[in-house]
């Protein structure tokens, strides 16, 4: 069992059941249940200890978008063909070009050297449902056809706070196959006001 960026109250386990063992006891059993999200909360544990929070969620979403706008970096991150040294140099860089803060950077590196990589998407969303946690928010994972402005962002919360009945994170994706509306996932619910939606409903309407 390795150190996790040397701290040794949290580390990763890689020999046997792949489990992270952190100090945390009051985050949920859905998140800890999965891989990516006992990684996601080991990492949480850190930057909370470091007060780092805010920034860690940063420059997670600066991965995120580099992921969302880059083929190549996305194809690498997903590869399980490349080499832990090739996988270490390539984060490094991209960190350094996305200025990422020391903890992400660190821990990228961890990912690359155990070879978690291809989980990062997964991790990503983890903890933000960790940090919206934290901050007494409830998440929301956010489909559109087309990427959404400021402004529409700031409706969406809107709406969504007054549905819920507390402030909402929204964990936003673009996906073309949708045509146009949005795809909203909260927990267990679904609001889907997609076209592609509309038009399957359609065609299986009129098949009746």
């Amino acid at each position: 069992m390795s150190p996790l960026f040397g701290m040794g109250r949290i580390s990763v386990d890689e020999e046997g059941d792949d489990r992270v063992e952190s100090s945390s006891g009051n985050l949920s059993s859905g998140i800890q249940a999965s891989l990516p999200g006992r990684y996601a909360t080991a990492l949480f544990d850190i930057a909370r200890e470091a007060k780092t929070i805010e920034a860690v969620e940063a420059s997670l979403a600066n991965v995120r978008a580099a992921l969302d706008g880059s083929p190549d970096f996305a194809r690498l991150v997903a590869s399980p063909l490349v080499s832990r040294g090739d996988a270490a140099k390539a984060v490094a860089a991209t960190a350094a070009t996305l200025s990422l803060d020391p903890v992400t950077t660190k821990f990228l590196g961890v990912l690359a050297d155990n070879r978690r990589l291809p989980q990062l998407r997964a991790i990503i969303a983890a903890f933000r449902a960790l940090a919206a946690h934290h901050r007494g928010e409830t998440t929301a994972e956010v489909s559109s056809a087309h990427p959404l402005g400021d402004d529409q962002v700031d409706a969406l919360k809107a709406s969504l706070r007054q549905r819920v009945g507390r402030d909402v994170a929204v964990d936003l994706s673009v996906d073309p196959s949708l045509l146009g509306g949005l795809v909203v996932r909260i927990g267990s619910q679904m609001i889907d006001s997609s076209i592609r939606t509309r038009l399957n409903s359609l065609a299986q309407a009129m098949k009746g």
